[in-house]
């Protein structure tokens, strides 16, 4: 992946995390955009609340990969690295 198509893949999916921010927020938490791998991979880190909270697993799915496949459908999944 060139450098300058990573950086505005990055931009992209950091501001399709801000339609997530504010429901995370409510309950203490974040999301902070760590990396995009080669292979299409997001790799997120939890925030605040968001780190031990046993819904977690759900939010990641259900809104954090949906919302960011929805902007960018290449995307092969999100994991968080914490």
């Amino acid at each position: 992946m060139v450098q300058s198509d990573k950086a505005k893949l990055l931009e992209t999916i950091d501001k399709a995390l801000d339609n997530i921010r504010p429901h995370l927020e409510v309950d203490g938490g974040d999301v902070e955009l760590v990396d995009v791998t080669e292979d299409l991979i997001v790799q997120v880190k939890w925030l605040g609340n968001c780190r031990s909270c046993n819904m977690s697993q759900f939010t990641m799915k259900a809104g954090i990969e949906q919302t960011i496949k929805s902007v960018v459908p290449e995307i092969q999944k999100v994991e968080a690295v914490n």
